[in-house]
């Protein structure tokens, strides 16, 4: 199992950035890949954007793509989303999620969840 904990997130203006950490701790060996995922009020939690954990792999969401960045840090077991031009929109719970598979894109491919931290973009 992968312990998974977020940092970052809170109140941000619109047109401001959003930086969140993840970090996984225990059995990171098994990590094929590590995603962002979302859950707005009311909706389903939905995937923001992926990383291969050992090539350049990544996948964005179309309503972030061009304005987001994940990367990764193996060494220290660290992955970080950056979202710029933050909409109103992008208000949302997020989560942290690691998978098995080296390309998932689907929620139920992943296994282990953080507990998520809200981000709040006020208009």
């Amino acid at each position: 199992q992968v312990h998974l904990v977020e940092t970052g997130g809170g109140l941000v203006q619109t047109g401001g950035s959003l930086n969140l950490s993840c970090a996984a701790s225990g059995r990171t060996d098994t990590v094929g890949a590590m995603a962002w995922f979302r859950q707005r009020r009311g909706k389903e939690r939905d995937l923001v954007a992926a990383i291969n954990w050992s090539d350049n792999w990544t996948y964005y969401v179309d309503s972030v793509k061009g304005r987001s960045t994940i990367s990764r840090d193996n060494t220290r077991g660290l992955v970080h989303l950056q979202i710029k031009n933050l909409k109103p929109t992008d208000t949302a719970v997020y989560y942290c999620a690691a998978s098995h598979y080296a390309t998932a894109v689907t929620a139920p491919n992943y296994v282990d969840w953080g507990q998520g931290t809200q981000v709040t973009v006020s208009s």
